[in-house]
């Protein structure tokens, strides 16, 4: 992959006229590919769970779109219209996949393990990564570059958000055995580790500071890193009152997560994935 890089990375700020010559054309291909195939994503971690952002592949995913042109898409009686260059990710029933019918797109360039289950209505966006066994609920986004780790569950209405719109430099993190409630968001960058719990209704982002009552602390993100969220913590939605003199007189209060326990034998068994569902 050390060549790809480098010819994806000798390409940043090319002309649509440049990047759409036959040679550039096939290394955008074989990037598109190895999307596909998960052998290249935007983020990968290593033993001691440090992730590294590759912003090449960043990069490349932007020259996809650059390339494009406007065609249309159209299946049947349904209208759409979009470039050329990022289709709908091309699935057959032995990529063991289940795309529950009902009005679910992913785009190409997104990496989808077998075992993945994907419910109508959702969208994974390209460039993101899911690893297998998670399941993607009704009305759920998974954004461009997001990586979902293995036995995930992202609930219904719940938005993984992407890198590209609005401009990130990090994708969000979301690793192994997460429970994402229901209509929760996650942006910006932010990172969640092994077997945390979002309840119903969490807003995390980059500025977002989470108040720890098990352990008596605040969790914010140090300059220049991602919002990390503890493994195991049980995350709720909550409220800090506002301490200025305005805010005391009227009583104002701030949306503010709290992360309530870390994961027991009580808090497993209600977060239990169905297996029969896989």
């Amino acid at each position: 992959m050390h060549s790809l890089q480098s010819s994806i990375e000798s390409l940043k700020g090319s002309t649509q006229e440049i990047l759409s010559s036959e040679e550039n054309l096939s290394i955008l291909g074989i990037f598109l590919d190895a999307l596909n195939a998960g052998t290249i994503r935007a983020a990968t971690t290593d033993e001691s769970g440090h992730w590294t952002v590759h912003q090449w592949v960043k990069e490349g995913i932007l020259m996809l779109f650059k390339i494009g042109s406007l065609q249309d898409m159209s299946i049947g009686s349904m209208p759409f219209f979009d470039k050329h260059s990022i289709p709908l990710k091309s699935l057959t029933v032995n990529d063991n996949i289940r795309v529950v019918p009902g009005g679910s797109s992913i785009r190409t360039g997104a990496y989808i393990a077998p075992g993945v289950i994907c419910m109508p209505p959702m969208y994974i966006n390209i460039g993101a990564f899911v690893d297998a066994g998670t399941m993607v609920d009704s009305h759920a986004l998974v954004g461009t570059c997001a990586q979902i780790g293995k036995n995930v569950h992202i609930s219904a209405a719940s938005q993984i958000g992407g890198v590209l719109e609005p401009a990130g430099a990090r994708p969000v993190i979301i690793e192994d055995n997460v429970m994402i409630g229901g209509n929760c968001g996650v942006y910006e960058g932010v990172l969640i580790r092994n077997r945390a719990v979002l309840g119903t209704g969490v807003i995390l982002n980059a500025s977002t500071h989470v108040y720890d009552l098990v352990n008596g602390e605040i969790i914010k993100p140090a300059s220049g890193q991602p919002l990390e969220i503890p493994a195991n913590a049980v995350v709720v939605p909550g409220t800090r009152a506002i301490q200025s003199a305005f805010g005391r007189e009227n009583g104002l209060s701030i949306s503010t997560p709290l992360i309530i326990k870390y994961r027991d034998e009580k808090t497993d068994a209600k977060t239990a994935l169905e297996e029969a569902l896989r």
